[in-house]
């Protein structure tokens, strides 16, 4: 009997994205083969085109023409549910789904703030990444050159904190944010196994993929993850690996019937990163290398980022696609939240 050939990934044990996808493919029982390592380096050693930019998960599909490598989760995520029919992560209300492309974009976007801000920020955090990451990538380094790319991880990572707006002025707003992000999960998690009933949607690996780093590598914000959410937790270790769940349709929960703990979270989401799109996508439009706002009374400034601005082009198209009735759910849902700022019919 023929099998299936496995799909080929690259990644690290420390990137968060590379953890929402395996997770995801775990939970989807898709075949896969995935190797630690550098993507551009594997490409190299492949002969083939490197995207642009290159980052981990790097995907190696098979096409008419052989390998070509592709990486960016939210699409991939897409493709793979072609690709593989069954256990899909996307709800079939178009409503919920849209609710679903939130909750992930927030995660790959906005929680990768708090995932980067802790992991380079605190001393103490940022000598364990600069430990294990090298370590990650080859863990019979000599002592040598180990010490050499600790160095190197380091420097580089710790110079890269303004990218994101990480500082003095914004780390009480990132950690503020993170804790009640925290608390809203807690709360959620309450009431039901997965963000949007009892079967993992995408928004759910997109959270997944930033708190196994967040919960699991890094030492500060793992400390707050007891303290304010066990749940949470908890549910990092199950997401992990849930193929031997067995979902059904009547697994999500409807729209109309979402706990009011839904709602806490999307207020988080208009609370800090709405804000930070919506400025973000007016520094890009003029042309601005950087951008600043207010966001929870302290000043923010940070790199703009013009693949955050596609991010916000994205939701919106996906929200002009409602159509009427269905958009008027979600407007019912969201009313409140502050992300009904950042959507357009226009």
């Amino acid at each position: 009997m023929a099998t299936q050939k496995p799909v080929q990934l690259v990644g690290a044990t420390a990137s968060p994205y590379t953890q929402k996808v395996v997770a995801l493919l775990r939970y989807r029982r898709i075949p896969y083969a995935v190797k630690w390592g550098q993507p551009d380096q594997v490409c190299d050693d492949l002969g083939i085109e490197k995207p642009k930019p290159i980052f981990m998960p790097t995907f190696l599909f098979e096409g008419d023409d052989g390998l070509k490598a592709e990486c960016d989760s939210t699409p991939i995520i897409r493709r793979l549910e072609e690709m593989h029919p069954g256990r899909s992560v996307l709800p079939g209300d178009p409503a919920l789904a849209f609710v679903d492309y939130l909750i992930e974009d927030f995660g790959d976007e906005w929680c990768t703030k708090y995932m980067f801000h802790y992991r380079w920020y605190p001393k103490t955090d940022a000598d364990n990444a600069g430990t294990l990451l090298p370590l990650g990538m080859e863990v019979s380094l000599p002592k040598d050159a180990h010490e050499q790319f600790k160095q190197f991880f380091s420097d580089r990572q710790i110079g890269r904190l303004y990218v994101v707006g990480s500082n003095d002025t914004t780390a009480p707003v990132i950690d503020a944010s993170y804790r009640r992000f925290l608390a809203a999960m807690e709360t959620h998690l309450a009431n039901q196994k997965f963000m949007l009933g009892n079967r993992p949607g995408a928004g759910d690996f997109g959270l997944h993929g930033q708190l196994t780093q967040l919960v699991g590598f890094d030492p500060t914000p793992r400390a707050i993850a007891h303290e304010v959410s066990p749940r949470t937790v908890a549910w990092v270790d199950q997401l992990y690996d849930q193929s031997g769940l067995e979902p059904g349709d009547e697994d999500w929960t409807r729209l109309e019937d979402q706990p009011e703990s839904l709602r806490g979270l999307l207020r988080e989401i208009g609370r800090v990163y709405v804000p930070a799109q919506l400025a973000n996508a007016r520094a890009v439009a003029a042309g601005e290398k950087t951008w600043e706002s207010e966001i929870e009374g302290a000043p923010w400034t940070q790199q703009t980022f013009p693949y955050q601005a596609k991010c916000l082009k994205w939701t919106n198209e996906q929200y002009r696609a409602l159509g009427d009735e269905d958009r008027e759910r979600v407007d019912a849902l969201l009313q409140g939240t502050g992300v009904e700022a950042m959507l357009s019919l226009s």
